[in-house]
């Protein structure tokens, strides 16, 4: 196969970078061509994107690549879900896009429940309840009487809007659409019906197409501004974890995964959506994976905790890097003080370790006061978590998960690969830590006809890029811990 050459452009919640995908003879290469922080700030008291850098910071890594690599094959958007764009019926972006931790949606999914009941939402979304979602930003905007909803004429989630910028298509790519909570997990389309019934417009939904679907070429005043070719567009998975998911090298049936990184992902491949009793009792999400699959999973607010620790540990003159956190942690007591991650509070930015140590005078328990104890903390929490998430798996679905593969930035906390594979009595198989740009290249070389299939991708996955597996050492501990964990309650 001679040379093929991708971009991927991959934003998370802290950072952003593009990267060129070389693929020849079976083996996909990698290089980081461009790196930057992904901004936010307070606007008249609303969380915001800073959607102006974010472009110019795209831009940015496109000309660097097209300097590495001038024939590209195809260039691909991924971003985390749910937040979004509004475009005028002209095209004018209308607003800079708000964040999903700001406070707007407070009490919202609770009010939406008493006009739609909850059980009906999920009947027709198979959707995890989260009130970031889509749906009760759309739902907080239509109580404030927003004027922006009514000017708007499309909506656009925010890798769609970057298509938008680079193409002029209005479209969305089904993978991202399904974070929403709006769209029907049996059709893959629209879930106008409950849509109208909680009284937002449904003339703003753009046409939902497939993962791997080439959106068109870039824009001429774009061609010229940046000096770049007719450069084909396409949208890959384009929530970051679909294309996560889609790099990892796993075989079979009896695995599951786990997207690391700000949030952690964890979930398993399916056919269908699974709609029962138990997935709505339990609050797993049916979302849209690369090749129409279904990634059955939950939400997990992952390492934020140790994020936010950081920043504050930073505020009070403390400057460590993640490796010397984790290192800090490994020498701190473990199972001293657990969290529930799933407490509100812990969800908003700011004051983290001040949080924490609520959270553990309201359950009696040993309150962190080092670093390397918050830290700790933060992780063993975490991998109790996943335990807890991979129990509801097996209930669900009904077979028991043989394997983990840990995907993303966070495999590269060993310690906590370690944690996850003892807490959950599985071997953990952690790599590539790039997968989402992995899975972003792969699925545009799917589109373009130079990777034959979803496995076809994975095969080059195993070939190209190394792993390191985990194998469960000490679980008699995490036992124990395991059931302290259930019963915590503030």
């Amino acid at each position: 196969m001679a040379e093929r050459n991708f971009v991927a452009f991959d934003l998370g919640a802290e950072s952003g970078r593009s990267v060129l995908g070389k693929l020849a003879d079976g083996k996909l290469t990698l290089e980081v061509t461009h790196r930057f922080p992904n901004l936010n700030s307070r606007m008249n008291g609303r969380l915001h994107w800073n959607l102006l850098d974010q472009w110019d910071q795209i831009k940015i890594g496109l000309t660097k690549s097209v300097a590495m690599a001038s024939d590209l094959a195809g260039i691909g958007m991924d971003t985390w879900g749910v937040d979004f764009g509004l475009l005028s019926k002209s095209g004018e972006i209308l607003g800079s896009p708000v964040h999903y931790r700001d406070g707007r949606t407070d009490g919202v999914m609770e009010r939406t429940f008493a006009k739609l009941g909850r059980d009906k939402i999920y009947a027709a979304t198979g959707i995890q309840f989260m009130q970031l979602n889509t749906l009760f930003q759309l739902m907080a905007m239509r109580e404030a009487k927003s004027e922006l909803l009514d000017q708007a004429d499309t909506m656009l989630f925010m890798p769609d809007l970057f298509n938008y910028l680079f193409t002029g298509e209005r479209k969305s790519e089904y993978s991202i659409a399904s974070t929403s909570q709006m769209l029907d997990a049996r059709t893959g389309q629209w879930a106008t019906v409950m849509l109208q019934q909680l009284g937002l417009p449904t003339k703003i939904l753009p046409v939902i197409v497939p993962s791997g679907s080439v959106i068109g070429p870039i824009q001429k005043r774009l061609m010229a501004e940046l000096g770049v070719g007719a450069i084909p567009v396409i949208a890959p998975g384009c929530h970051d974890t679909a294309s996560a998911v889609a790099a990892a090298p796993a075989e079979g049936d009896d695995w599951c995964y786990i997207s690391s990184g700000t949030w952690s992902l964890m979930g398993v491949e399916l056919d269908k959506p699974i709609l029962s009793d138990n997935a709505l009792q339990l609050n797993y999400t049916n979302e849209g994976g690369v090749g129409g699959k279904i990634r059955f999973l939950k939400n997990i607010m992952g390492l934020w905790l140790v994020q936010e620790c950081r920043r504050q540990f930073l505020k009070e003159g403390h400057d460590h890097s993640y490796t010397e956190l984790t290192t800090m942690a490994s020498r701190a007591e473990g199972m001293r003080s657990l969290i529930d991650l799933d407490h509100p509070p812990f969800g908003l930015p700011g004051e983290m370790t001040g949080k924490i140590e609520s959270y553990c005078q309201a359950t009696h328990q040993p309150v962190p006061h080092a670093r390397g104890e918050f830290v700790r903390c933060c992780l063993d929490s975490l991998a109790l978590t996943y335990r807890k998430t991979l129990e509801g798996l097996e209930s669900i679905v009904g077979k028991k998960i043989a394997v983990i593969h840990i995907v993303g930035g966070g495999t590269q906390n060993e310690l906590l690969n370690q944690m996850t594979a003892d807490a959950c009595g599985r071997p953990v198989v952690a790599g590539p830590v790039e997968a989402t740009a992995i899975g972003n290249v792969l699925v545009q070389a799917m589109a373009t006809g130079d990777v034959p299939s979803l496995a076809a991708a994975r095969n080059i996955v195993r070939d190209s890029f190394g792993v390191k597996r985990y194998e469960p050492t000490d679980t008699a501990k995490w036992d124990a811990a395991y059931d302290k964990f259930k019963h915590l309650k503030v």
